[in-house]
């Protein structure tokens, strides 16, 4: 009977012992890796731009700014928000329509740091944009394929595009340079959730993606729409390498451009991609807890 009760006294110290080492966490088995808290996505209902609200447990993200015109629809959109604290900030390509607000977030908010993809532009308002960066001592990056920023709460996003190599060429396109052709191209992931994000990126930005990166590493649940819609990306091969379940799209009511172009949304139908666009839908709302995701709409 002695034995009977010291080998399970033994048995259960034992395990005891290996639940202690479990609750300590390890590097076998994924032990360790920090367990996604959840992520809120809002493409922000700004008009004809792009402005993209990304908020963790632990950080807020702005990615882009809309346009210079569409400025007072931003301050109300981050107002409503409740925006304070940008802690990044995010500007794909130096458009006006993506860093148009950039001003305007300055002034609302404390802009813990800036990130683009390094291409300079010689317009007024890109100028303006780094003075300011300078004078208020931001922290100030570009990113480029392999980068990957941590969101915060086991939030990640990893930067597919552009190349440092696209950026010294300039982002040529039959012999002009085209500002879209560079855009950062990012993919947030949030546990078994994630999200393409593509800025303006054109034809040829999807091209060099699907040379750089296998199909695993570019399918996303969620895609932003490149370039507002625009046939001049969403290829049927880039499609289907990402293989989204839905798609957001960001534009104006009654734009100049007639954005989202038809040609695009078909494209988006015989894929059997849910659609989902601002000017129709207001601010889109994406909602994951790392397992799940759910999106709505203002309307």
């Amino acid at each position: 009977m002695k034995f009977r009760y010291s080998l399970l006294a033994v048995l259960m110290a034992f395990m005891l012992m290996l639940a202690g080492c479990g609750s300590q966490g390890g590097t076998s088995g994924g032990a360790g890796a920090q367990k996604p808290d959840g992520v809120t996505v809002k493409m922000l209902d700004v008009g004809q731009g792009d402005a993209i609200l990304v908020r963790t447990s632990e950080q807020t993200i702005l990615i882009d700014t809309s346009d210079v015109d569409e400025q007072a629809k931003l301050k109300a959109a981050l107002e409503k928000e409740n925006v304070k604290t940008i802690d990044k900030l995010i500007l794909t390509h130096p458009h006006a329509d993506h860093i148009g607000g950039v001003q305007t977030v300055f002034k609302m908010c404390e802009v813990k740091a800036v990130y683009d993809n390094g291409e300079p532009t010689t317009s007024k308002l890109y100028r303006g944009y780094l003075k300011t960066i300078k004078q208020k001592g931001i922290e100030y990056k570009h990113l480029h394929d392999g980068d990957v920023l941590e969101f915060g709460g086991g939030v990640t996003f990893t930067v597919m595009s552009p190349t440092d190599d696209m950026v010294k060429d300039g982002g040529k396109k039959n012999g002009k340079t085209n500002l879209n052709l560079n855009s950062i191209v990012g993919r947030l992931k949030c546990g078994e959730f994630t999200m393409l994000f593509t800025g303006d990126a054109e034809k040829e930005t999807e091209e060099g993606l699907l040379k750089r990166h296998s199909a695993a590493e570019l399918k996303s649940l969620v895609l932003k729409s490149p370039h507002h819609g625009s046939k001049t990306s969403s290829s049927n091969k880039f499609l289907r390498a990402v293989a989204p379940e839905q798609v957001v799209i960001s534009c104006g009511k009654d734009n100049d451009y007639g954005h989202p172009h038809t040609e695009t949304m078909k494209r988006y139908e015989k894929l059997h991609i849910k659609r989902w666009v601002t000017k129709d839908n207001g601010t889109i709302t994406i909602k994951s807890d790392g397992k799940t995701y759910d999106v709505s709409s203002e309307r």
